[in-house]
């Protein structure tokens, strides 16, 4: 049986490079490809590969957006993230929007095609080299999550419009509480996440997704 793959990728070079290395051995099919997200969703849809070889960096839809995309209109697809991308938040993101794999530009044909088919059998499917680095933020996200438990329905909302860049002030009026009682609120915020000021306090909102820049 051959499997059917699909490519998305800007870069036509890439593309043609891809198509050579995992037809080579006869059991992998290139029935498809697309140069951006957009595209990449129509095709999709027209051709039903097996699998897609999903590129992070295109145009008018980026990879991350495309595999939201994939996942709301619940295509039947196994996603293969391949990217230069080694940064977590890509990664991170990845994952959590429910990407089957996730490899480098830089790894070898050989662990490509093992990446392929590990994913068709229903495999998850990270590079090695990438794994401690997946672990280390999930146990970081964990401790963040203990962190953000611990807060008070007020110190949340507190949190946030700091974060946002509201001063005491600003927050005391609109919470109607006086600016003495927003100090006590982000003091005891500080003491419970583990920041020492609103810089500090504002990285671990956007960390956690409390706010979006």
């Amino acid at each position: 049986m051959c499997v059917k793959v699909m490519i998305a990728d800007d870069h036509k070079m890439i593309r043609e490079g891809l198509r050579q290395l995992i037809e080579m051995e006869g059991d992998i099919k290139v029935i498809e490809e697309a140069e951006n997200g957009l595209e990449c969703i129509e095709k999709l849809e027209e051709n039903k590969p097996d699998l897609l070889l999903l590129d992070i960096n295109m145009p008018k839809m980026n990879g991350i957006q495309t595999l939201e995309k994939i996942k709301e209109e619940n295509l039947n697809i196994k996603v293969l993230m391949l990217t230069v991308h080694s940064e977590a938040e890509y990664l991170v993101k990845a994952v959590d929007i429910g990407v089957d794999g996730y490899i480098l530009k830089d790894a070898d044909s050989a662990e490509l095609r093992k990446a392929i088919f590990s994913v068709l059998e229903g495999n998850n499917y990270i590079q090695s080299s990438l794994i401690p680095l997946l672990n280390s933020k999930m146990i970081a996200r964990d401790i963040d999550s203990e962190k953000i438990k611990l807060l008070t329905k007020r110190e949340l909302e507190i949190l946030i419009k700091i974060s946002s860049g509201m001063s005491n002030k600003e927050i005391g009026d609109m919470l109607q509480i006086s600016e003495r009682t927003v100090k006590n609120h982000i003091s005891s915020i500080f003491k419970k996440i583990e920041v020492s000021d609103r810089t500090q306090a504002a990285v671990f909102a956007i960390r956690n997704n409390l706010i979006r820049i």
